[in-house]
């Protein structure tokens, strides 16, 4: 009987360390089909891809993923909970995905698991020292691990609350719970290189270092870090000057908005609370780059990831509403591409809910009578297409979610 692999994924860009969880992740678990539900333009730290999310699908299904499915923008530049939640309930509702494989920096997938039902269950007294946490002035990341490790008492977790794709991975299985999903998780533990290390071991590296690699011009190195397909497309984006390596290429546009908009709006974006509205006014109105704008605001209470995430909200126009609406919304399925296997798996999905919405093309789907939350959700997705192509150091589009054509191998 063939088995469907789901794998959650940004590929910014795909890189020898994907290659090597998909191949591992497919020999573990017998897979016949893989399914990637993949961040778009925009990535969940708040920055943008350096290639666009159709480059992206190319590498992706050029490298042996069957179907590339868009993660919606706005779970895909949310938090870490929203990121996962958004993505495992798009599998989930496929009804046809029967593992979803991550990586993390443990392979003890039961230590994980403990947690997310700490996560999910929210027993009282975890609560009550996630109170406290917070109360001291620490961010809610900080003050969330403060308040597990005071919970479960046992110093093995720290490294395991610390390390940014077991927090993940959490989330994975903490949605995963909330959908009583049956779809089974296992966990590829990282290798030789960690999520942020900017060093590399052998023909292995971070994204970050790669993405590092890509920006000094270092095309001998990064050769041999990254598939050979995924090498060629990145290249024929540098050559075309469709690379944008970064949110500074946004950076007079985010402060202009910010010097615009009145405090009241700026509360109104996500993640923005307890009158951070106010710094951010003040920080905006004297400084002229986003790493001025960060080292200003800087404060134990906010991650920067936190801080440059409400900075892409206010370039992208995400408000809370409009998170709110991600979060009740039912799940549908936006296809960016596909290959002849992966063709076969959108006909499964279609015959296992026949309820679920498939979208292969915008312009059709759009034509029709829809739901006015799943209308937002897509419309902020062309709306942030439109605005990632004005990053371009050549030419920019409009309506390219209309005009694109699927990706097909």
């Amino acid at each position: 009987m063939s088995k469907v692999l789901g794998i959650i994924a940004e590929y910014n860009p795909f890189h020898n360390g994907h290659l090597y969880h998909l191949n591992e992740s497919k020999e573990i678990t017998g897979a016949t089909y893989t399914v990637a539900i993949m961040g778009g333009n925009f990535t969940q730290r708040g920055n943008t891809s350096i290639i666009d999310k159709w480059s992206k699908a190319k590498s992706a299904l050029e490298c042996g993923i069957d179907l590339v499915i868009e993660l919606p923008v706005l779970y895909a530049t949310s938090s870490a909970e929203n990121f996962a939640d958004g993505a495992i309930k798009i599998l989930n509702s496929m009804n046809i995905i029967d593992y979803i494989s991550f990586g993390a920096e443990t392979s003890d997938i039961d230590i994980l698991d403990n947690i997310a039902n700490i996560l999910y269950n929210e027993p009282k007294h975890y609560k009550n020292f996630l109170t406290n946490e917070l109360q001291t002035g620490l961010s809610f990341p900080k003050a969330r691990e403060n308040a597990l490790l005071k919970y479960l008492n046992n110093n093995k977790f720290y490294n395991i609350l610390s390390s940014p794709n077991n927090i993940l991975g959490i989330e994975y299985l903490k949605a995963l719970k909330k959908y009583k999903s049956k779809i089974q998780p296992i966990i590829i533990p990282r290798f030789e290189v960690g999520h942020n290390d900017i060093d590399y071991n052998g023909n292995i590296a971070s994204g970050t270092a790669v993405r590092s690699l890509l920006k000094n011009n270092e095309f001998d190195t990064l050769k041999k870090l990254i598939p050979e397909y995924s090498f060629s497309n990145l290249i024929e984006n540098i050559n075309i000057g469709h690379i944008v390596p970064d949110l500074s290429v946004f950076e007079r546009e985010i402060i202009l908005n910010l010097r615009r908009m009145s405090t009241d709006e700026i509360s109104l974006l996500p993640d923005v609370s307890e009158g951070l509205e106010f710094s951010i006014k003040k920080a905006a109105n004297s400084c002229n780059s986003i790493t001025e704008f960060l080292n200003i605001i800087n404060s134990k209470r906010y991650t920067s990831t936190r801080l440059q995430r409400i900075l892409l909200y206010s370039l992208l126009d995400i408000s809370k509403n409009d998170m709110n609406i991600s979060k009740s919304v039912g799940p549908y399925i936006r296809v960016l591409g596909f290959n002849e296997r992966g063709k076969h798996l959108i006909s499964e999905v279609a015959t296992a809910n026949p309820n679920l919405n498939i979208i292969t093309s915008v312009k059709k789907f759009t034509d029709k009578n829809l739901n006015q939350d799943l209308k937002i959700m897509l419309e902020k997705d062309i709306w942030t297409t439109d605005i990632y192509t004005m990053g371009y150091e050549h030419n920019s589009y409009s309506n390219l979610d209309f005009t694109h054509k699927l990706i097909t191998i």
